[in-house]
């Protein structure tokens, strides 16, 4: 999967305005225009990497005489103490893109190592793990791409990718026959529709009028089982909502296709990596 450049110049580049703006007072104040220096990502913790291009670019962006050495590749494992990569040119570039840099990739690779670890944790079953639309502003692109890197898979990107029934959309449309039938008259024959259900009778009902996927919301990994042997293969099933490291494994076993995890993107811990300056 490759991101779009003209994206992430973006983002690096609403990034580095907020942090710099007219200048950085410290660093021009203080350091040569010309004066050289070398720099290094290191990784303090065992894990995933991703962003490591992101990263680099935000000192190529700075100055395109900026020296870049990629020694470890997003996806890859890395240990405490391991280097990512390597830099070489002017101090105040190595020192004005250091936050930014630091930021997109470790969050990117907090992503990347928390899905490397939920994809762990269910190996041998037929689930696999999903991210969902719990994104931040403006990084959605970024947080889907650490998804992939750490072996998982992405849910629909947006809005437009698929007609999915919320709870609030089956409310307001009159109940789930109802909604679908309205949705399958108007819907192009390329668009799938998911709907969430929050009890047995809920998911009959959708199976009977034929949907594609049914998420189970907050259903317990036992009455997983039971959505599992009543659809018997005829519709996807997503499981979504209150799932634990704890409880991820027995979720898995019960036989459903995907498990779905906001907490992927919504509130992942930051990867611990640090540049060092010389």
């Amino acid at each position: 999967m490759n991101l779009n450049k003209f994206y992430v110049e973006n983002i690096i580049k609403t990034a580095l305005m907020e942090d710099i703006n007219y200048c950085d007072v410290t660093t021009d104040y203080l350091i040569p225009e010309n004066q050289i220096g070398e720099g290094r990502l290191m990784a303090k913790a065992d894990g995933i990497v991703c962003g490591v291009e992101v990263a680099a670019r935000v000192f190529t962006m700075l100055d395109e005489n900026m020296k870049i050495e990629i020694l470890m590749h997003d996806g890859e494992c890395v240990k405490s103490g391991d280097d990512i990569m390597k830099l070489k040119g002017k101090t105040t570039v190595l020192l004005k893109g250091e936050r930014t840099a630091l930021n997109l990739i470790q969050h990117m690779s907090g992503i990347a190592t928390a899905a490397n670890k939920y994809v762990r944790i269910i190996e041998g079953t037929k689930a696999s793990i999903a991210d969902t639309r719990k994104t931040l502003p403006g990084l959605r692109p970024l947080q889907k791409y650490a998804v992939i890197c750490g072996g998982a898979k992405n849910h629909r990107y947006n809005l437009s990718d698929a007609a999915m029934l919320k709870d609030n959309h089956i409310d307001a449309a009159g109940g789930i026959t109802a909604a679908v039938t309205r949705l399958r008259s108007k819907i192009g024959h390329m668009t799938k529709i998911e709907v969430e259900t929050r009890t047995l009778d809920e998911l009959k009902e959708a199976l009977e009028v034929g949907v594609d996927i049914i998420m189970l919301d907050n259903m317990s990994p036992e009455l997983m089982e039971q959505a599992v042997e009543i659809t018997n293969g005829r519709a996807l099933l997503e499981a979504s909502g209150g799932i634990t490291d704890e409880t991820l494994r027995a979720v898995a076993e019960s036989g459903v296709d995907i498990i779905s995890i906001g907490a992927l993107t919504h509130s992942v811990k930051a990867f611990d990596i640090s540049m060092y300056i010389k």
